[in-house]
């Protein structure tokens, strides 16, 4: 019984090594992506139009929505006296 959790554990310990063996080959890889393996420069990446606006377009209307359900919820919390703030005059 003993050996055969040795024999799982070390079975995991190698598994975890060898994928920790492929990440590190993989980051080092990623240094190579702008030359080509005869050393020039590769073409520039394809730019994404309208980066900025795309995310406005996504950002905003879910900001609003979120914010209009935590509105909606304080306003219920307080409506049912769940959750009361109190003024504290200090």
């Amino acid at each position: 019984m003993a050996t055969s959790r040795i024999l799982a554990l070390s079975t995991l310990r190698r598994s975890f090594l060898a994928q920790k063996s492929t990440l590190k080959a993989q980051q080092q890889s990623l240094r190579w992506e702008t030359t080509s393996s005869v050393g020039s420069i590769k073409q520039q990446p394809p730019q994404v139009k309208l980066g900025l606006l795309k995310a406005f377009v996504v950002v905003v209307p879910f900001l609003y929505i979120g914010a209009t359900i935590s509105k909606e919820g304080a306003a219920f919390l307080e409506e049912n006296d769940i959750f009361v703030p109190e003024d504290d005059d200090d």
